[in-house]
């Protein structure tokens, strides 16, 4: 197969030409101060920490006329950007970002093309106020590097490597993403240790109607329809002022520990006993930490009422889940093993949507959908104005907006561009956290 392609773009001078020698290991580019020395595409094999991949240095982007000389270079960019599996996306961080490095940004986000975004002569101290520059950028948060002295190339790999290793990969379909780390929580005698008894197929964990027999969190490894899970049964949590026994601390405290360290936490809930704020405790709990929640109602073969009960309990966590609309809802019965299954199924479908990554172009197409539906307020009559979006990590998702005056968005708006991107973009009911900000440069966009 054809080796992936990475596209090295940028204004002129920011040290494009050096950033490819480097990759490349020799001096096959022209590298002068002086702007605009590359001016064709230039190719050459790259081998990057075990990544091999080919590496094209473009001309430097410039907003000329199409015709001119520069317009163009900017064509050929424009052509080698489209080619690419990935385009590094190189700002000077001595600099900062200027108005030109803006306007390539305008057009990358439009891209459908992966970029990744590498702040250029970051030795030092100096190029720091450049660096959070970049954030206004709208590609997160940008690689720290130097091109000439060689530093930043282990950050480099790791923002490059998923783009870069989809042939070595299995099919997207078949593709294992690690073992799916679930959490059992709930309050004492809900069931955990049964339940995780029947996945398991085995008396693995002692049970008993006696109220708190599990003290450590315990992590098991196992297969669910050939997917791994590490399956993580921890001490009931009880309500704080009830905890006076020094190991029931140390064993709450454990599963707290427990909660951060999971991707999906199942919270267990007592179908004989509904729904009591401790249990709202807990799931407000998990949201704060950012992971993936599920609830199951447990001991459901022998609930009494049971339509009334699942829809009281539906009821109660809408209104005291209000961050997060419509958490997954399941009944299952540990005694029997009714309802397993699809409490896993919605276990690995719920981990996808906290894993989920948007494209910034599919993201910014989302946000000016989601802008023009319903524009933002203008409080004292001058309106805040929303630019564009970019997610800055997953696990959970994570999203910055740029914007003039967006200290006076409400919290209503906030709440509306969080829902639409969840229902629009696949995010279902995981955690998603919104940061607004202010580019710090007034030339920005």
């Amino acid at each position: 197969m054809p080796l992936p392609i990475v596209a090295i773009v940028g204004r002129p001078n920011v040290g494009k030409s050096t950033l490819f020698n480097r990759l490349v290991g020799k001096k096959l580019a022209l590298v002068d101060d002086r702007p605009g020395v590359t001016r064709d595409r230039r190719e050459g094999d790259a081998h990057l920490v075990g990544l091999d991949f080919r590496v094209v240095d473009t001309a430097g982007y410039e907003d000329e006329d199409a015709q001119s000389l520069p317009g163009r270079m900017r064509r050929q960019t424009e052509a080698a950007v489209a080619g690419a599996d990935v385009a590094l996306f190189v700002v000077d961080a001595r600099a900062g970002v200027t108005p030109l490095d803006a306007e390539i940004a305008r057009w990358l986000r439009g891209s459908t093309t992966p970029i990744v975004l590498a702040a250029n002569k970051a030795e030092g101290r100096a190029g720091d106020d450049g660096i959070l520059d970049a954030l206004q950028l709208g590609f997160g948060d940008p690689v720290q590097l130097s091109a000439e002295h060689g530093e930043g190339i282990g950050d480099l790999f790791e923002a490059l490597q998923p783009f870069l290793e989809r042939e070595a990969a299995e099919p997207e379909a078949e593709r294992e993403d690690g073992p799916l780390k679930l959490a059992i929580v709930g309050r004492p005698n809900a069931g955990k240790s049964t339940l995780v008894n029947r996945m398991l197929g085995e008396d693995r964990l002692i049970t008993g109607p006696e109220a708190g027999i599990t003290r450590d969190s315990i992590a098991i490894d196992w297969h669910w329809q050939g997917k791994p899970v590490r399956l993580i049964d921890t001490a009931g949590l009880r309500k704080r002022a009830k905890v006076q026994d020094k190991l029931e601390k140390l064993s709450v405290a454990d599963a707290l520990h427990a909660i951060d360290f999971a991707e999906v936490v199942v919270l267990l809930l007592d179908a004989t006993l509904g729904l009591e704020a401790q249990d709202l405790r807990i799931a407000d709990r998990v949201l704060e930490e950012g992971r993936a929640l599920v609830i199951a109602l447990n001991k459901w073969d022998v609930a009494a009422d049971a339509s009334s009960l699942f829809n009281g309990v539906k009821k109660a966590l809408e209104d005291g889940l209000s961050q997060v609309k419509g958490v997954p809802l399941l009944t299952v019965s540990a005694a029997t093993g009714k309802g397993l299954d699809q409490l896993l199924a919605a276990a690995f479908e719920t981990r996808e949507a906290w894993s989920r990554r948007v494209g910034t172009g599919e993201l910014n197409r989302w946000f000016e959908r989601a802008v023009e539906a319903n524009p933002p307020p203008a409080p004292g009559g001058k309106r805040v104005k929303l630019r564009y979006v970019t997610q800055v990590k997953s696990r959970p998702p994570s999203f910055v907006i740029f914007g003039t005056r967006v200290d006076q968005l409400p919290a209503s708006y906030q709440r509306y561009l969080v829902n639409s991107m969840r229902r629009d973009l696949g995010f279902g009911a995981v955690p998603v956290r919104l940061t607004l900000r202010a580019p710090k440069n007034p030339f920005g966009t």
